[in-house]
């Protein structure tokens, strides 16, 4: 291994002692911080290709002159290699390799342990870690996909999905048993022992065993005919019947049952994205599209790389199942648009890891070819519209720095806004824009405290103060304008508080409402000049204001909420009568937050200790009151 200690990289010497065996390779930048993570054949040849006079991409490029030191790791083969470079790029996060979000914020349908009535209902859980006790079936690539699931297990088969605090105090049915999606087994419309036959062929059916659900259901329908229960009977029919239909309109059939991954990549104008399809028992159940801005793969500059697609196929393969990262398990077979060269030593890999062989191919025919069409159909589609949307997007942004007179397009925009319930709770928002659109990031919220209630003027003073007091002192830098979503009494703050700062290189923009308080009629005022603009409604320029104005107002009315929540909820734990301060934590630490104790059954009260019934019946009532 080597481990350089000089700032000033000396590639020719250290390719000539490079090995020419396989291994991984990390680059780190002058302050020792992770640049790359890829893994080589060929140690040598691979280190080599980075530091030749030309032929370079654009982002590679940037990446080599940021190198100030390379280390390597030998391996005995390719699949160790494989294996190594999966684990570094998952503990490391290098900024230069693509990376795939966890799946901690995956939903997932949560069968509730409550003893006669459990729910099926949506989740986003942290792995192997959540306050919500139960199964879990998951996760899901999307809440869309998990609520189009539960409205199916609804219809089918009368599951329940609310909570368990609401249907403990229910007394007549709900709305959800009125059209039909729910047995009300809160006011025992439906027997217990009826209910668990319910949830367990709800249960087969996340488990993907629709034939095996679709058999008990018949045989269920004709035993119930032979004993003279039509009702019953009828009432199996209509799930036979509405499964079959879920069935054939749920994505693709194929002639026989598959367990297939599709990946489509298709890169273009300095974008990549990759498109998932996946198939269980020959049913697509479900896709995903994966976006990479500006990619370096470990192949870009190695000559045995037929297409870049295919070198973004098998980082993204890799990481994808080395790294844990697939979200409906392991299939039997990976097909990709872009043969993967490294496909056999990926292969033994993700077999060594898993245990279990995994067919990777590239040609198919019949119904696979179909399922990659749709992968590759998908892929192009969702880039084009990225690449549409960008350009609009820049379009808007040159207009906008033409009217407001730069010289040059802006590279950024911050705009603030002030948000409270008659002076209580007041929060303010900073939201960044840049030639891509929202930096969310970088967006920040400020508590405002020690301004008379209802005072916006000062209160978007100390925001401002509070804010550009730090953006001076840091490396971020100051943006080029700043709008303030208000009239000239916002303004005059803005300008005070960079005068006081010494900031005037920063154009100050004030954006009020009109006459009307119609969007389209906004008044635009110029800081220091208190010149007005006025911009057609139609306008792009006009659009991108409004765009960051709401968007500022959004996020800071969010804080607001949240914290006038917060505080009403705090303030009711401090209104009850036997509830002091080691009470009030083992509740906050039992459901972990104020909205969970708000939601909370007086039998889950009861739980935590020291809470008795009538402690729990108080403290119940008066959220709800």
């Amino acid at each position: 291994m080597s481990d350089s200690d000089t700032t000033a990289f000396d590639a020719r010497a250290f390719l000539r002692q490079a090995p020419q065996v396989p291994g991984v390779y990390r680059m780190y930048d002058a302050s020792d911080s992770i640049l790359y993570v890829g893994k080589a054949k060929n140690l040598k040849n691979r280190l080599s290709s980075y530091f030749r006079g030309s032929g370079l991409a654009r982002r590679t490029q940037a990446l080599v002159e940021r190198i100030a030191d390379v280390r390597y790791t030998t391996t005995t083969n390719e699949t160790e290699a494989l294996l190594l470079e999966q684990n570094l790029i998952k503990r490391l996060h290098p900024p230069f390799n693509i990376l795939l979000r966890d799946d901690k914020s995956y939903p997932y349908i949560l069968l509730s342990d409550h003893p006669r009535h459990p729910s099926l209902t949506l989740r986003r859980i942290r792995r192997k870690k959540s306050s919500y006790k139960g199964r879990y079936f998951g996760p899901y690539t999307s809440a869309h996909a998990v609520r189009e699931a539960l409205t199916t297990l609804q219809k089918g088969f009368g599951i329940r999905s609310c909570s368990d605090s609401y249907y403990s105090n229910r007394q007549r049915p709900c709305l959800q048993h009125q059209i039909g999606r729910c047995s009300a087994p809160c006011v025992d419309l439906v027997s217990e022992d009826q209910y668990a036959t319910d949830m367990q062929h709800a249960v087969m059916f996340l488990q993907g065993k629709k034939p095996e659900l679709m058999a008990a259901l018949m045989a269920q329908m004709q035993q119930a005919a032979d004993e003279l229960d039509f009702e019953r009977a009828s009432v199996l029919r209509d799930q036979i019947a509405y499964l079959r239909k879920v069935q054939t309109h749920q994505g693709i059939e194929a002639g026989v049952a598959s367990d297939v991954d599709l990946f489509a990549a298709v890169i273009e104008g300095g974008e990549a994205l990759v498109y998932g399809v996946f198939v269980r028992d020959g049913q697509v159940i479900g896709s995903q599209s994966f976006h990479f801005k500006d990619i370096v793969n470990s192949m870009d500059d190695d000559e045995s790389a037929s297409e870049p697609e295919a070198a973004l196929l098998r980082d993204f393969v890799a990481q994808y199942y080395l790294a844990d990262h697939q979200v409906h398990g392991l299939p039997r077979e990976i097909i990709t648009s872009s043969p993967i060269e490294e496909a056999e030593a990926l292969s033994a890999a993700i077999r060594e890891q898993s245990g279990m062989q995994i067919r990777l191919a590239h040609a198919v025919r019949q119904d696979r070819a179909q399922w990659l069409k749709l992968a590759q159909q998908n892929a192009q589609q969702q880039l084009t519209l990225k690449l549409d949307t960008q350009q609009a997007v820049a379009a808007r942004w040159q207009q906008l720095s033409d009217t407001l007179g730069f010289e040059t397009p802006m590279l950024r925009m911050e705009c603030f806004d002030v948000s409270h319930t008659f002076g209580e709770a007041t929060v303010a928002s900073c939201v960044v824009f840049d030639a891509s659109g929202p930096v969310k990031s970088q967006y920040r919220r400020f508590n405002i405290t020690g301004v008379t209630a209802g005072d916006d003027y000062h209160a978007m003073e100390q925001a401002l103060m509070r804010h550009y007091k730090r953006m001076k002192e840091s490396d971020i830098g100051l943006p080029d304008l700043l709008i303030v979503d208000g009239g000239k009494g916002q303004l005059t703050m803005a300008e005070k508080v960079f005068q006081e700062l010494g900031i005037d290189d920063v154009l100050l923009l004030g954006i009020a409402k009109g006459v009307t308080r119609k969007p389209g009629f906004e008044t635009l005022i110029l800081g220091y000049s208190g010149k007005i603009i006025t911009l057609p409604s139609h306008s792009a320029s006009l659009h991108l204001l409004q765009n960051i104005r709401d968007e500022a107002h959004r996020f800071a009315i969010t804080g607001h909420r949240n914290k006038r929540s917060k505080k009403m909820g705090e303030s009711v734990l401090d209104d009850i009568p036997g509830i002091g301060p080691k009470k009030r934590r083992d509740l906050l630490n039992y459901f972990g937050s104020v909205k969970g104790i708000a939601g909370a059954s007086i039998e889950d009260l009861q739980k935590v200790q020291g809470v008795s019934q009538t402690l729990a019946k108080s403290l119940h009532n008066a959220f709800r009151e």
